[in-house]
């Protein structure tokens, strides 16, 4: 009698402990109510959502010039006091829908204005420059000069270079006449424009929509 009681007694308490050992079941660290640890858990780290990539703009920024210009509204940007900035070249290159031209400088980008044209003059004398597009673009940088302290030319070469790009056909130097230097865009067409400012070197940038 006492070994059958023994052993209901050895039964009873293996069906406790297994009742209780609840598999499968989160653990808590004490007190808490947080998971314990080494318990799997997401990191704050974690992304929670793909990212896309970033859409090209038509802001000014290096990066954001990837879309073709639109607006055709003329610019103007005045700056007074200070030294004149020195025009060594000027780079031209064809882009997936834009033609870009690239003024390089030498000192701070100085004021600027890019207009519509009816044709391209020599500045100083307004003597009409022998190139023909259907349409011109005209930029002026000032304060700026084109030549050094002995008064030779920085920007050799030309004056009428040819681009032959899908819109900018030509690049003129119309002037470096009295702290302003000029430089003619002739086009195919009239198109949207953009112009914008980059630093580490100095330069001015137009684009010409195609």
């Amino acid at each position: 009698m006492n070994t059958t009681r023994t052993a209901l007694s050895l039964l009873a308490l293996m069906v406790l402990t297994a009742c209780g050992s609840g598999s499968g079941q989160a653990t808590t660290a004490p007190g808490t109510g947080s998971p314990a640890p080494g318990s799997a858990t997401p990191s704050a780290d974690a992304p929670t959502s793909a990212t896309s990539p970033a859409s090209p703009t038509t802001s000014g920024s290096p990066s954001a010039v990837a879309l073709p210009p639109t607006g055709t509204e003329e610019v103007e940007v005045e700056r007074d006091g200070m030294d004149p900035a020195l025009v060594r070249k000027v780079r031209f290159a064809g882009h997936p829908g834009f033609d870009r031209v690239v003024i390089d400088l030498t000192g701070a980008v100085p004021g600027y204005s890019a207009r519509w044209a009816s044709k391209l003059v020599q500045d100083g004398s307004g003597d009409p420059i022998p190139v023909k597009g259907g349409a011109y673009l005209a930029v002026t940088l000032r304060p700026a000069h084109a030549h050094d302290t002995d008064g030779d030319p920085v920007w050799t070469g030309g004056p009428i270079y040819t681009a032959g790009l899908t819109n900018v056909t030509k690049v003129v130097r119309t002037g470096d006449f009295e702290g302003v230097v000029g430089v003619g865009l002739v086009l195919d067409h009239r198109a949207g424009f953009r112009v914008f400012e980059q630093k580490n070197p100095s330069r001015l940038v137009v684009d010409v929509a195609h």
